[in-house]
C-alpha cells in the first residue's frame, strides 16, 4: 500500500499501552499501518491538525473537539481506583496546597485537568500551576511544594522513593485515579481510541481492521502480561511483578460505567 494510504496511528511510548502495541507490532499484519510516536500532548496536537488518523488520545482532547472525532467503541485506558502512573508528589498533605503553585508535566492534558478538578471540586482549593520539564521529584520539590508526574516517569520516581526511607517519610504521594474513585465511585477514563471523522470516511476498511486488531490485542495482552513484561522498556527500572501488577490495574475496555465516569469528568471540566 502507498505510504499516504496507510492508516497513520499515534503511538504513545508509555508502559500503559505497551501490551497493546506489542501485539500490533509482533502478532498482526500491520503492513497497512504507519505508527507515529509522541507523548500524549503531542499526539493530541497531531490528531487535531490531521497529521495522524487515529490514536489513543487524552479524553480531554476528545471532549474539547467532538466535532472532529469519533470514538472507537469498546476501547479506552481507564482505571477503577489506583492507576500508579498519574501521581501527585507533595511536601505537605493535599488539603494544605491551597494558594500554592504546583509543578505540572507538559506531557499530559487530561491528568492536569483531573488534578485541577480534584483540588477545586473535592478539596475546595485554588492553586496555581507551572510547567516543569525536570523529572527528579527530589530536585523539583526544592522549588515547588508539589509536582504532578504522569506515565513511566511517575512510576520510576515512585519506585525511587520507595527505596529511600528518609525521603519517603517526608513526602506525600497521591494517586489521582484513587482519589477520583474515592470521591465519585466511578472509573476514570484517561484516554480513548479516537479517530478523525475524515479518516473514518476515507479509510473505513482500515479503521475496522484496527478495531479488530485492538480487540485481539486486549485479549492477548491479558493472557501474556508476564511474557510481555520481559520486552517492556520499563523492565530496566521496574520488576516483572511490578509491571504485571500495573497492567492489571488498567482497563482497556469502554463500558457503561466508564462512559458515566467520562460524562462526569466532562461536567466538572466545563466548570473550570
Amino acid at each position: 500500500m502507498l505510504k499516504n494510504n496507510k492508516l497513520k496511528i499515534g503511538r504513545i511510548p508509555y508502559a500503559n499501552l505497551f501490551p497493546i502495541f506489542y501485539y500490533l507490532d509482533k502478532k498482526c499484519d500491520n503492513s497497512d499501518y504507519r505508527f507515529i510516536k509522541g507523548v500524549p500532548s503531542k499526539v493530541n496536537r497531531m490528531l487535531r491538525e490531521g497529521e495522524i488518523d487515529v490514536s489513543p488520545s487524552s479524553s480531554i482532547e476528545y471532549l474539547r473537539n467532538k466535532d472532529k472525532y469519533l470514538v472507537l467503541p469498546w476501547f479506552s485506558i481507564s482505571s477503577s481506583g489506583p492507576i500508579k502512573s498519574i501521581l501527585l508528589f507533595s511536601k505537605c498533605p493535599i488539603d494544605e496546597l491551597g494558594g500554592k503553585t504546583i509543578a505540572i508535566s507538559s506531557e499530559s492534558e487530561t491528568s492536569i485537568m483531573l488534578l485541577k478538578i480534584i483540588l477545586k471540586e473535592f478539596f475546595s482549593l485554588d492553586c496555581r500551576f507551572e510547567q516543569e520539564s525536570r523529572r527528579s521529584v527530589r530536585n523539583i520539590l526544592t522549588s515547588f511544594p508539589a509536582m504532578l508526574h504522569i506515565g513511566d516517569t511517575a512510576m520510576i520516581e515512585a519506585h525511587k522513593l520507595s527505596l529511600n526511607e528518609r525521603l519517603q517519610s517526608s513526602m506525600y504521594v497521591y494517586d489521582l485515579g484513587e482519589l477520583w474513585d474515592k470521591y465519585t465511585g466511578l472509573p476514570f477514563v484517561f484516554a480513548l481510541w479516537v479517530v478523525r471523522k475524515q479518516a473514518a470516511e476515507e479509510k473505513g476498511d482500515l479503521i475496522r481492521k484496527l478495531s479488530d486488531d485492538l480487540i485481539k490485542a486486549g485479549k492477548f495482552a491479558s493472557r501474556k502480561f508476564k511474557m510481555i513484561a520481559w520486552e517492556a522498556p520499563l523492565n530496566k527500572s521496574l520488576s516483572e511483578k511490578e509491571l504485571v501488577e500495573y497492567w492489571k490495574l488498567i482497563s482497556y475496555d469502554f463500558s457503561e460505567k466508564q462512559l458515566e465516569g467520562l460524562n462526569l469528568f466532562e461536567k466538572y471540566a466545563k466548570r473550570l
